[in-house]
């Protein structure tokens, strides 16, 4: 046993990819035997269609922890984004054609980017810790979205909304195809510059990060910063598939979006972690979803189910991160 835990530490990074995908391909078996027409193409293609916006609020959840804090306001601010794209784009741009889609993800980027950036700013300048930050953002967020909407939603959006949140390339949904160009763009920045390096370090040793001359609180702003445009992509690709917004949305998927990335491998510390692992996590998730959904359960048991697989899943890697210690 301990000559398998020194293996599997050499392999590192790497070992916790082939572990996750050896979940995945166990999902797919379990739920192919056991749910009926689990196999069929439009499962598949609903799952496509699902899993992107918890990817993308489980990236914007990521990137904070690997620096060592968290981000607890993702739902919200994808909400938030969402909303205001969907206020301007009802106010001045409904009958607009397609000129309202890009005009909608600049707002939606815009915002998530201006509450990432806000985040940022206090956690590394006023030196609070960024759970608090971030939870008194996400109160903040949820106070001022249901003021605005007096506890309703935003619907009508221009028709070419539909082309996002249900359209195709070449038969792959469009917003998988947005979630694994985010998925790729996240995986470029955290292991392939000089930021993202700054990222690892920073949630590492921030003290030896400093030493070194890494800029420490502009890294946490640019952490923030990339949090928060992710949450507001996730609230432009909700917005597109639901075709309304409203606060609330997504609630469910907070926890579920730290235990994913805890799941993939990422040190609850900081320091440690991979956009790929993470990636292949999500969509175990979904097929334990999408399974479940068709044996009859409750979205409700469907949850507890996920949170049930996060809790074996961490058991199994208990050994391995003691080992790593």
């Amino acid at each position: 046993m301990r000559t398998l835990l020194q293996q599997f530490r050499r392999l590192g990074s790497a070992g916790e990819l082939v572990a996750m995908v050896g979940v995945l391909v166990a999902s797919i078996l379990l739920f192919g035997a056991i749910a009926p027409g689990f196999y069929a193409g439009p499962v598949f293609s609903s799952m496509a269609f699902q899993l992107p916006e918890l990817g993308l609020l489980a990236l914007a959840m990521f990137v904070p922890i690997i620096s060592g804090g968290l981000n607890l306001s993702v739902t919200y601010s994808a909400n938030i984004s969402g909303l205001l794209a969907a206020f301007f784009v009802k106010a001045f741009l409904v009958h607009a054609g397609w000129v309202s889609l890009p005009v909608a993800l600049a707002i939606g980027l815009s915002s998530g980017l201006a509450i990432g950036f806000a985040i940022g700013i206090i956690v590394a300048y006023v030196g609070a810790h960024p759970i608090l930050v971030s939870l008194g953002m996400m109160i903040l967020l949820r106070g001022l979205g249901e003021w605005a909407t007096r506890g309703g939603d935003i619907s009508g959006m221009p028709d070419v909304f539909a082309t996002i949140g249900y359209g195709t390339v070449l038969g792959v949904p469009v917003p998988m195809i947005v979630f694994l160009i985010a998925v790729a763009a996240t995986a470029y920045l955290m292991g392939r510059t000089k930021e993202g390096f700054a990222i690892y370090m920073v949630g590492s040793t921030p003290a030896a990060a400093e030493y070194s001359g890494i800029d420490v609180k502009k890294t946490l702003v640019l952490v923030y910063s990339v949090s928060g445009m992710l949450t507001g992509l996730a609230g432009i690709l909700m917005l597109a598939r639901f075709n309304s917004v409203r606060v609330g949305h997504g609630d469910s998927y907070l926890l579920i979006t730290i235990l994913a990335c805890f799941l993939a491998g990422a040190n609850p510390f900081g320091g440690f972690g991979k956009v790929l692992p993470l990636a292949v996590a999500l969509m175990s998730l979904q097929v334990i979803a999408s399974g479940m959904n068709l044996m009859g359960a409750s979205q409700h048991l469907a949850t507890a189910a996920w949170g049930a697989f996060l809790i074996l899943i961490m058991a199994i890697r208990a050994p391995f991160l003691r080992q790593n210690k």
